[in-house]
C-alpha cells in the first residue's frame, strides 16, 4: 500500500510516499514539517527510506527520520551527507513487496533517480515528471534541460505503456494512462 503522507501538508515539503509491505519504505522523507508522527501512525518501523534527490525538499527531515527509526537512507550520490548507502544506476531495490529498478535521471539534479517496478507498475518519478505533463525545473543549481529531456527519454523507453500508477514528488499521483503524462512531458520539454 502507498500512503502520501504529506497530503494536506501546507508547508513547502516534497511529497511523502509510505510503502508498506515486505520491506516497508518512505521514498523522499520531505521537510518543513513532522513526518515522524505520521510515520507512527501507520507503522511500528521503517526498513529504509529511499531519496529520489537531495534538494531541501525532499530530504529535510531526513535526520528526523532516521533518529525515531533507526534506519538507514538510499540514494543515488553516497557522498552527499543525507545518503547512508549508494544506489547504482540499473540496480534493483526493495520496496513494499515489489523489486524497483533505480534508473539515473540528472537534469533536474545531477543525483536523481526515478524508481520503477516493472512487475507492479509503478513509478516514483521524483522531480522528473508530473502530472499533465509537467517535468522538473532546471533553472537551479544542477539544472539541465538538454539532460533532463534525455532522462525523460530515458524513462518513456523504460516503463511498460499499460504502467499503472505514477507518483511524483509533487502534486497529485497519476492513476489513469501515467505513460501519457511521461509523453507529454518530454515534448513539452522540448518546446520550452
Amino acid at each position: 500500500m502507498i500512503t502520501n503522507l504529506a497530503q494536506g501538508v501546507q508547508a513547502f515539503t516534497s511529497n511523502v510516499f509510505l510503502v508498506t509491505g515486505d520491506t516497508t519504505a518512505v521514498v523522499d522523507p520531505g521537510a518543513n514539517f513532522d513526518v515522524v508522527p505520521r510515520i507512527e501512525e501507520r507503522v511500528d518501523e521503517l526498513d529504509r527510506v529511499y531519496l529520489t534527490h537531495t534538494h531541501s525538499d525532499h530530504v529535510g527531515n531526513v535526520d528526523a527520520v532516521r533518529d525515531a527509526f533507526d534506519v538507514e537512507t538510499w540514494g543515488f550520490d553516497a557522498d552527499r551527507p543525507e545518503v547512508d548507502n549508494e544506489i547504482a544506476d540499473g540496480e534493483t531495490v526493495p520496496i513494499g513487496n515489489d523489486s524497483y529498478e533505480a534508473l539515473h535521471t540528472p537534469g533536474h539534479k545531477n543525483d536523481h533517480l526515478c524508481l520503477y517496478s516493472h512487475a507492479a507498475g509503478v513509478l516514483f518519478a521524483g522531480d522528473l515528471v508530473f502530472a499533465n505533463g509537467g517535468f522538473g525545473r532546471t533553472d537551479l543549481e544542477e539544472g539541465d534541460r538538454p539532460t533532463l529531456i534525455d532522462s525523460l527519454d530515458r524513462l518513456r523507453e523504460a516503463v511498460e505503456e499499460d504502467f499503472a500508477e505514477m507518483h511524483a514528488g509533487h502534486g497529485p499521483s497519476v492513476t489513469q494512462r501515467p505513460f501519457d503524462d511521461v509523453e507529454a512531458a518530454g515534448r513539452a520539454a522540448r518546446m520550452g
